[in-house]
């Protein structure tokens, strides 16, 4: 900080308005100029005096001193038997008084000026010549605060409200724009494993090895992908994703975990679990269904991605929660991932097909959706990723 505290010198003049403080300094240095005017008065005609006496001593010692009857010696008669260097020292005294006059109180007018300057003026726009200086080179990590309350130390304050505003403004279209950026990513993100499923599909499709379920599902995701551009196109923010939570039978979201995990993870050995009572009237769940198939899929495919040869994913019932559960048998995650949990473009490994968002983005839906995203590295080997949805 450049400015953190700038305070000014005169305490006595600090609060004055500039007009007032002009006004007193002129009237004090124009005042002190006088006394020194007088005291040159006063200096120049005692030397006068002091001179006038001197002449009168020499010349009645010499017998040459003259003046009229009954009437004291004045100086037009001393001076007709001066010499002319004598005769010009009570002028030059006279002179000298006179330019002391006109020179001192000018001179005290121009002190009172300085001493304006560098007491009300010097400080606060040396702070905003230098303020505006870093402004032109956009950079705003300074603070103005000349403590006054004249008008200059006002103009400071609206200065540093000016520098705060712009120094807001700037921080929130930066965050803006990181946050459509990490918008951005978690809509690719998010796209890439139903376009991976499509792509599945179509693939069994042309082989001839197409199950019963392979039309409806390339009908549901060609939905499912329209309905999720049409809402992110909405919204500026992650954060801003609509819940639309509505009842799903267990029967129905195994079918869609077994066919997810068979898309994405097909070289692997999966196992798929849910509850007891998936099979019964009540085997239902109330969650939003766009939201758990999203955060299915990205889980999925980041333990695929790691995974050696299993993979388990299970579903059940925790009190107010439905736990989905994906776990691998790759070598886990950081330790720094679990402790701080998942950022934005963060990267287990330098690979350029992947952002990081897929954890940073499920976090983010599971914590819409009232519930929260936990990893581990349990004891059995492996990393494990449990999303909790409130339902």
């Amino acid at each position: 900080m450049r400015y953190k505290s700038i305070r000014l010198k005169n305490k006595s003049l600090k609060n004055m308005s500039l007009k007032r403080s002009i006004f007193v300094l002129s009237v004090c240095c124009v005042a002190v100029s006088l006394v020194l005017v007088g005291v040159v008065f006063y200096i120049c005609k005692d030397i006068q005096r002091r001179y006038i006496g001197t002449v009168m001593e020499m010349e009645e010692e010499s017998g040459r001193y003259r003046h009229a009857e009954g009437e004291e010696p004045v100086r037009y008669e001393l001076a007709l038997e001066l010499t002319l260097e004598q005769q010009r020292i009570p002028w030059v005294l006279d002179g000298i008084w006179m330019l002391a006059c006109i020179v001192l109180p000018v001179t005290g007018l121009g002190i009172a000026g300085l001493l304006f300057y560098r007491i009300k003026l010097k400080t606060p726009i040396a702070a905003l010549k230098e303020g505006m200086e870093c402004i032109q080179k956009k950079d705003l990590d300074f603070s103005v605060a000349v403590e006054s309350e004249d008008e200059l130390g006002d103009l400071c304050q609206a200065f540093e409200t000016m520098r705060a505003e712009l120094l807001r403004t700037n921080q929130e279209l930066w965050e803006q724009a990181e946050e459509r950026k990490r918008l951005n990513a978690a809509f690719s993100h998010d796209l890439r494993n139903p376009v991976t499923i499509l792509k599945g599909t179509v693939k069994l499709l042309k082989q001839g090895k197409e199950d019963e379920h392979a039309l409806d599902r390339l009908e549901g995701y060609t939905l499912r992908i329209e309905n999720y551009i049409e809402t992110m196109s909405g919204i500026q923010r992650l954060e801003q994703m609509p819940v639309r939570p509505d009842e799903y039978a267990y029967t129905q979201l195994r079918e869609e975990i077994e066919d997810t995990v068979r898309l994405l993870a097909p070289t692997l050995s999966c196992t798929v679990s849910l509850p007891e009572n998936e099979n019964k009237a009540e085997g239902k769940v109330h969650l939003d269904h766009g939201i758990f198939l999203n955060v299915l899929e990205n889980l999925t495919g980041n333990a695929a991605r790691f995974a050696k040869s299993r993979l388990r994913v299970s579903l059940k019932e925790e009190k107010e929660f439905a736990v989905l559960s994906v776990w691998d048998d790759g070598p886990g995650y950081p330790i720094e991932l679990i402790q701080s949990g998942p950022k934005p473009f963060g990267k287990m490994k330098e690979e350029a097909a992947h952002f990081g968002m897929g954890l940073y983005s499920s976090q983010l839906m599971c914590r819409k959706h009232g519930g929260r995203l936990r990893l581990e590295n349990p004891a059995e080997g492996g990393a494990l990723a449990e999303a909790f949805f409130r339902v």
